[in-house]
């Protein structure tokens, strides 16, 4: 009992971290995208092809030291897949659609995530839901729906385009996690992440120069700025939250690390509203769902679960 409640301690404080890492990721692509008065610096795909090339260049060593782990060709395929579905396309698909919602939105619609990776994980990997997780992923998505709602009254414009772009990309996300707990078992969390980054590399620096980021660079006179952010954004919020993700993945299951996204609208709507974007009443009660729907699927198997 004492070994699963210290693993169910250590799960939930990573949790919470990573759930503070993600919530700020939104607000950074956008400082990437533009000045705090609404002045243009990098594109949306240029922000997301310098935050692929950045965290892969910052894995590298990593990468390199990790590469004699793959053995198989079906582990380089499941990396693969690891590294596109869950950084390199939603990476511009987010980027994509904080053109036009605004970063709290945004990371509302990423809740989505805990949905499709029960889908997946039930229909492809036959992975069994308990009651408890069923129904707590039931009350947590209406908390959800209810976010998105009350987030009429955020600072977005944007069409079905742009949130079915974060939609997608959720969906991406949870085939990137089913892959990781179903298939690549036999590797530690920093191993995967900067493996899947060193796949990216090659990718990362062909979009680079094709969304002509080096002009912008060159000729923006707030590129610095913004590259600050991207900066961050790549180190801190891709990198090092992968490896956090990754290890949460290993420690619990595929619905305790994705129940992530169900924390994180409330991080990202708070440092939102820090940065004039409104909040309202209605949206903290729906927050109030959402954390109720993840203790309900996630509490008694943390306590009781035998390790």
């Amino acid at each position: 009992m004492q070994k699963s409640l210290s693993k169910s301690s250590l799960s939930i404080i990573l949790l919470i971290l990573l759930a503070g890492i993600w919530g700020s990721s939104f607000i950074l692509m956008k400082r990437g995208m533009e000045t705090l008065d609404g002045q243009k610096i990098f594109s949306d795909s240029q922000v997301a092809s310098l935050r692929m090339i950045i965290a892969s260049l910052v894995l590298l060593p990593f990468t390199l030291f990790a590469l004699k782990k793959i053995k198989t060709a079906k582990q380089f395929i499941s990396l693969t897949l690891v590294g596109l579905c869950g950084n390199f396309v939603p990476a511009f698909l987010f980027t994509f659609a904080e053109t036009e919602l605004s970063s709290g939105y945004a990371g509302m619609l990423n809740s989505f995530t805990p949905i499709f990776s029960i889908i997946i994980g039930g229909l492809i990997f036959k992975q069994k839901i308990s009651p408890n997780q069923f129904i707590g992923v039931l009350i947590a998505f209406v908390g959800i729906i209810l976010l998105m709602i009350a987030g009429n009254d955020l600072s977005n414009s944007g069409s079905w385009k742009h949130i079915s772009a974060i939609v997608l990309a959720t969906f991406l996300y949870a085939i990137s996690l089913n892959t990781i707990k179903h298939t690549l078992s036999d590797f530690k969390s920093m191993e995967i992440t900067a493996l899947s980054f060193g796949i990216l590399l090659l990718p990362g620096i062909f979009a680079n120069f094709q969304t002509d980021t080096i002009t912008v660079i060159q000729e923006n006179s707030h590129a610095m700025e913004g590259l600050f952010f991207i900066a961050i954004l790549s180190v801190v919020g891709t990198a090092f939250a992968l490896i956090l993700f990754n290890r949460i993945i290993a420690l619990q299951s595929t619905l305790f690390a994705s129940s992530v996204t169900y924390l994180i609208p409330i991080v990202a709507v708070i440092i939102g509203f820090a940065f004039k974007e409104t909040i309202n009443f209605y949206q903290i009660a729906s927050m109030g769902i959402v954390i109720m729907g993840v203790l309900v699927a996630n509490y008694w198997n943390l306590i009781f679960k035998k390790s």
